[in-house]
């Protein structure tokens, strides 16, 4: 990921820049054999969400670029 990408994990987690999203943009991050979303909305508030199920962690980290359709695939959607 870019340096300007506004989620980034150090040695004490994951850490969010918030000034660096855009709104109504999916963020994310593979941090603890979990992937880590988020999303800040229209009002500007921040929203995060974790996904622990192993086959989805495992595509998305295989192919990031690819992560919307992905959850929507694991989702049903």
């Amino acid at each position: 990921m870019a340096d300007d990408y506004p989620v980034v994990i150090n040695e004490d987690g994951i850490k969010i820049k918030t000034e660096k999203m855009e709104q109504e943009k999916l963020y994310h991050c593979i941090f603890e054999d979990r992937v880590y979303l988020f999303y800040k909305d229209e009002l500007g508030l921040l929203h995060c969400y974790e996904v622990e199920n192993p086959d989805v962690v495992q595509e998305i980290s295989k192919h990031p670029k690819d992560l919307e359709e992905i959850l929507k695939k694991y989702a049903g959607v």
